[in-house]
C-alpha cells in the first residue's frame, strides 16, 4: 500500500512492510539473531561540553549528555525506544535493566562538530571488514530507521510540531528536507550518489536506493577508499552509524515536539 504526504515541493512516500517497487523489497529480513549477554559495548565521543555514548553492535542508538555519566544514563533511557524500532526486524535488541550493563569499550576525543551536538569520529571498530551476513544485518537496521521516520512523518502530518522558548525548531517539512538533504551528503562520503533516471520514486526512494546499492559496494571493495581529490571516504560501518542516528535523532524529535 502507498500513501503521500505532501510536504511543501516534496511528495514524501510511505510503504507498507512488504511492498515491492521497481526491484527494491522492503521486507523484514530474516537474520539470525544476535547471541545476546548482559553486557552491551558502547564507546564515548567526549567533547569540552558534550558526549556522546553509542551502542558498537546497535546503530543509531547513540544519546548526547554534558559528561559521560549523563551521556550514558540517556543511552539506558532511550533503550526502550530503540528496542520498539527494531522490533520488526526480529534481530534480538533486548533493553539492558540498567546502566550497569554498558561496557565501555572506547573513549574518543570529541572536536567542535561534537560540541555541537552531533557525533563526528569513528570507533575503531568501524574499519573492520563486512562480510555480506553483516551487511544484510545493518541494512536491516537503516530500513527499520527509515520506517519509523516514515511513521513519524505520517504521525506529525496536519499537526503543529512544538517550538523552543525562543520560537525555534524546524517544521515538519523542514525536517524532512534536512534529513534528505544530510542522506545525501552523506551517501557523497560514502561514494555514492543519487541516480536522477528513477523518475517513478520520490526524492527519498531515490536516495535509500542509491544508499543500498553503495553500502553493498563499498563492503565488497567495489568503492576506493579515497575520492578522486583525495579524501577519505567514509566507511560502510561508520556510515551506517552515522545515518541511523541522524534519522532516529529526528524520529525522536518529531515525537516528542507534537503538541
Amino acid at each position: 500500500m502507498r500513501k503521500e504526504i505532501v510536504l511543501g515541493h516534496l511528495i514524501y512516500c510511505i510503504y507498507e512492510p512488504g511492498f515491492q517497487r521497481q526491484g527494491l523489497v522492503l521486507e523484514w529480513p530474516r537474520l539470525m539473531s544476535r547471541k545476546l549477554t548482559n553486557k552491551l559495548n558502547v564507546y564515548l565521543e567526549v567533547g569540552s561540553h558534550r558526549t556522546f555514548a553509542a551502542a558498537l553492535d546497535w546503530p543509531g542508538w547513540c544519546r548526547m549528555g554534558q559528561d559521560e555519566a549523563t551521556a550514558l544514563e540517556t543511552l539506558f533511557e532511550y533503550s526502550s525506544r530503540y528496542a520498539r524500532i527494531l522490533r520488526p526486524t526480529r534481530l534480538g535488541f533486548q533493553v539492558p535493566k540498567d546502566v550497569s550493563a554498558f561496557v565501555v569499550m572506547e573513549r574518543l576525543k570529541g572536536n567542535a562538530t561534537t560540541d555541537f551536538g552531533a557525533p563526528d569520529l569513528a570507533p575503531a571498530s568501524d574499519v573492520q571488514p563486512l562480510d555480506d551476513t553483516e551487511l544484510r544485518r545493518l541494512q536491516a537496521i537503516l530500513k527499520a530507521c527509515w520506517r519509523a521516520f516514515d511513521a513519524a512523518v505520517e504521525m506529525a502530518d496536519g499537526k503543529t510540531l512544538r517550538t523552543g522558548p525562543r520560537g525555534g525548531g524546524r517544521t515538519l517539512d523542514g525536517v524532512v528536507q534536512h534529513v534528505l538533504g544530510a542522506e545525501t551528503g552523506y551517501l557523497s562520503q560514502l561514494g555514492g550518489k543519487v541516480s536522477q533516471s528513477e523518475a517513478s520514486l520520490s526524492p527519498p526512494e531515490r536516495t535509500h536506493q542509491a544508499i543500498l546499492k553503495t553500502l553493498a559496494a563499498s563492503a565488497h571493495g567495489e568503492i576506493a577508499a579515497h575520492g578522486p581529490r583525495g579524501g577519505k571516504r567514509w566507511p560502510p560501518r561508520y556510515f551506517v552509524r552515522r545515518e541511523a542516528w541522524h534519522v532516529l535523532d529526528h524520529v525522536w524529535e518529531i515525537e516528542d515536539r507534537l503538541k
